[in-house]
């Protein structure tokens, strides 16, 4: 056989190695992807690109090449208490904790609202924001004490004995009305004939006029029980305050805290759900 023979041998046998290999390669692949297909081989085994080699076990990537997921959150509201506005005048901590409590709970129900502070013989009238309109010393009943004895609104000033003579403490809705004279005043507690009006001075040996120009408490208790004013603030704070809507009137007391008798709280320590004090029904004439 001359070599050119040789070469052309050599050659074509090359050509045939190389088809088998091919198609070797490719009926391999099919049988793997066929056994994939119907879940005979485990998930894990792929098919190499090179002849014939199966790819390694996949392994989870590394928790730090995970992408993480960027989580925004709301930044936390900051609760900002409501307060009654006392403007320049001078009050209690108990009056002015009140009066923030009616403001921030809403408990006035929009509507014009009086504290009677009785501890220090003062009212406050505020309209229905809480803005001051006007302070005043205040004549109250001559008992120390925040409880009504039963009944007594429908007894005689005559037979009601000095230690009978309280102003209640509560919450009471109010109305202006007339008493039995026809003089104008605000209905506090009706059914106990509580009210505020004008200061009386037909016992001269009261002293009541007197007793509201001094600025000892003590002076202040003289009454039944109803809360004695000043003409002057009558006629210009209450009377415009209530004209044509009822109010609230909010008297402190005196022998136990404002909370107990209100339900209130204070504003600085930020209650995360503040609830309205007990409404006190009241019907007005």
């Amino acid at each position: 056989m001359t070599i050119q023979s040789k070469s052309i041998g050599h050659d074509f046998l090359s050509s045939i190695r190389r088809l088998y290999v091919r198609n070797a390669r490719f009926i391999l692949t099919f049988i793997v992807k066929g056994l994939l297909a119907v879940g005979v081989l485990p998930l894990q085994i792929a098919i190499a690109n090179d002849a014939g080699r199966l790819s390694a076990p996949v392994h989870p990537p590394a928790e730090d090449a995970l992408p993480r997921a960027i989580i925004t959150t709301k930044p936390a509201e900051v609760y900002h208490p409501k307060r009654a506005d006392f403007k320049r005048e001078t009050a209690a901590h108990e009056a002015r904790s009140t009066a923030d409590w009616v403001i921030d709970s809403e408990d006035n129900r929009s509507m014009p609202f009086v504290i009677i502070d009785k501890t220090n013989a003062k009212v406050f009238v505020f309209d229905t924001n809480g803005r001051l309109q006007g302070a005043a010393r205040a004549l109250l009943g001559l008992a120390r004490g925040d409880d009504a004895v039963p009944g007594i609104g429908e007894r005689k000033l005559s037979t009601i004995r000095p230690e009978e003579r309280t102003t209640p403490a509560g919450r009471f809705v109010a109305a202006l009305g007339h008493n039995l004279h026809g003089d104008e005043i605000l209905w506090v507690d009706y059914d106990d004939a509580i009210s505020m009006h004008r200061v009386i001075t037909t016992n001269k040996k009261e002293h009541r006029l007197q007793r509201l120009g001094t600025s000892t408490t003590n002076d202040k208790r003289i009454s039944y029980g109803c809360i004695n004013v000043p003409v002057r603030f009558f006629n210009n704070i209450v009377l415009p305050a209530f004209k044509g809507t009822n109010g609230i009137v909010y008297v402190l007391p005196e022998t136990r805290p404002a909370r107990e008798v209100f339900g209130s709280y204070d504003v600085d320590e930020h209650p995360q759900q503040p609830k309205p004090g007990k409404s006190t029904p009241l019907t007005v004439p």
